[in-house]
């Protein structure tokens, strides 16, 4: 299943969320994504029937494992990217971390492992 660029967005945000405060809450998601408590609603309502969440009706919202795997691989992405944008391209924080998130979504495994393996043989 090929999630759409949101959803992916939407995975990332409730993994770091998680992260911090072992659960998600609606309004979190909202804050964090600056989108409406609705939107979030239906995406999680989308996520929860490709099995990848779990949320009862004003409850918590948590990850399945499989969408805590995806969640967590999207923001290694991310992090990935941003720091060789900043470290290797002298990009702007702000900036490379707004591209970062744009580019997280389509660049190929071949590509990241390539910038991975950059940024570990240069120790950047």
């Amino acid at each position: 299943m090929k999630l759409s660029e949101s959803r992916e967005d939407y995975l990332e945000a409730i993994y770091e969320i998680c992260k911090k405060e072992k659960v998600a809450r609606v309004k979190s998601i909202a804050e964090q994504l600056g989108v409406s408590l609705a939107s979030v609603n239906y995406a999680v309502g989308v996520l929860q029937e490709a099995g990848l969440t779990k949320h009862k009706r004003y409850g918590y919202i948590e990850l399945t494992e499989r969408g805590s795997r995806i969640g967590k691989s999207i923001l290694e992405k991310h992090k990935l990217i941003r720091s060789f944008l900043m470290k290797v391209l002298n990009v702007e924080e702000e900036i490379a971390d707004k591209d970062a998130c744009r580019m997280e979504h389509s660049l190929s495994n071949h590509t990241m492992e390539k910038i991975a393996s950059f940024m570990k043989s240069r120790e950047v």
